[in-house]
């Protein structure tokens, strides 16, 4: 056979093509940045990006419901060219240094690790409240604020508590300027709180929708009442 024919027979794979960067969006997109690289003129080029920009746009319309989806586009251009075309982007150039920098260490909130069942809420209006001065308002937001830490510890443990209990803790988490005068709470056992855990809040039982009929009492009354 001639080697024109064993050509034309060969099969063109993805495999033995070159690598797409992103291959999410196909390559017809890398062909059309291929060909963006090869002009010469600065302009036409310009022009060219920005057509294929809107085209990357429609082949991932899920962008478009974030915030500056057409500054990630640019990106994804760049990154897609391996930050080889020059344009004029009407946003910042993106570098490989810049992509490849690791983001900065997010700092996570600073919480407390006792009394984690009252929740972070509670223990801020606890805080709050100890900053007023002593009035008879502060006097009934202490007390609100001790049925509410009733109703939280008894979410998790089922278990009776006194409110003597309850009054010792949040002198503790008041740093001494509440508690001081004990009074009875208004909150029972089992109350639970909007918080409890799934495992603890009680479930209804399902009635059964349908009812076993008595065919086998039937039988049984049927076959022991033949004589032997």
């Amino acid at each position: 056979m001639d080697t024109e024919k064993i050509a034309a027979l060969s099969l063109d794979y993805n495999t033995d093509r070159e690598h797409l960067i992103m291959p999410e969006y196909g390559r017809h997109v890398q062909s059309m940045i291929e060909y963006c690289l090869s002009i010469t003129e600065k302009n036409h080029r310009t022009k060219v990006a920005h057509t294929i920009v809107d085209i990357i746009g429609n082949l991932n319309p899920k962008l478009r419901d974030s915030e500056d989806y057409k500054h990630k586009l640019w990106d994804h251009l760049l990154v897609m060219s391996n930050f080889n075309l020059d344009v004029n982007s009407p946003y910042p150039i993106m570098t490989k240094e810049k992509l490849s920098q690791r983001p900065d260490n997010v700092a996570y909130p600073k919480k407390s690790r006792t009394h984690r069942y009252y929740g972070n809420v509670l223990q801020n209006m606890i805080h709050t409240v100890a900053q007023l001065p002593k009035s008879s308002e502060r006097d009934i937001m202490e007390f609100d604020i001790a049925n509410q830490m009733k109703r939280a510890y008894l979410s998790w443990n089922k278990d009776y508590v006194d409110d003597s209990v309850i009054f010792s803790e949040l002198k503790i988490l008041s740093g001494g300027k509440l508690g001081l005068t004990p009074s009875l709470l208004t909150v029972a056992k089992g109350v639970k709180s909007q918080n409890a855990p799934l495992n603890t809040k009680s479930k209804k039982k399902k009635k059964p929708q349908f009812k076993r009929k008595g065919n086998y009492s039937s039988r049984t009354k049927s076959n022991h009442s033949g004589k032997f």
